[in-house]
């Protein structure tokens, strides 16, 4: 069943999002406008492998971490199968793939719903500033609304001060302060 979302935004350069044929499932594509720009945002594909490795490399290389190759090859696994509960959504112009976000369904103890954890976003640096990662969290917005979630939630380094800037446009900051303990 297919079911068709437009979502205003002022804040999106002026301009629409439209957000074409978001499946009640899971895995469907979509379109977004953005000035005179197409900006496609769709589920990975098998074909994407090599578009969207340099921007998960480039993600990486920003928080200052290096994975071994086994965990990008069983995290690229993981988008492409339809059992998991992590997703992987690209945006692309006609040419190439300018920006990328993963993200997960959850339960929580405080709601009835699952919740969406929006683990990674990044964009190519000629892509900044153009309405490139404003567009993959409202399309992760709409994909958590047709899966029935009650919040979409991430976290970003207290630096990252050039995202936070979005951010602050996009969502509401908690206040809350993550704690970690490294077990392996």
């Amino acid at each position: 069943m297919l079911e068709q979302f437009k979502h205003n935004s002022k804040d999106l350069l002026n301009n629409s999002i439209y957000l074409k044929y978001f499946s009640m499932t899971d895995k469907t594509n979509s379109e977004i406008k953005i000035k005179n720009t197409s900006l496609y945002i769709s589920e990975v594909s098998d074909s994407d492998f090599e578009q969207w490795l340099p921007l998960w490399q480039g993600y990486n290389t920003f928080y200052n971490r290096t994975l071994p190759k086994e965990v990008t090859e069983t995290t690229w696994k993981r988008f492409l199968d339809p059992n998991e509960p992590m997703h992987a959504l690209v945006a692309k112009n006609a040419n190439e793939i300018l920006g990328l976000t993963h993200f997960l369904f959850h339960r929580n103890t405080a709601m009835l719903n699952d919740v969406c954890y929006l683990q990674d976003l990044f964009t190519l640096e000629k892509a900044r500033g153009q309405g490139v990662a404003r567009a993959l969290i409202e399309a992760v917005y709409a994909r958590a609304k047709t899966k029935g979630s009650s919040r979409v939630y991430w976290q970003t380094h207290e630096t990252n001060t050039t995202a936070k800037l979005l951010y602050d446009k996009v969502a509401d900051y908690s206040g809350f302060v993550v704690y970690r303990k490294i077990l392996l």
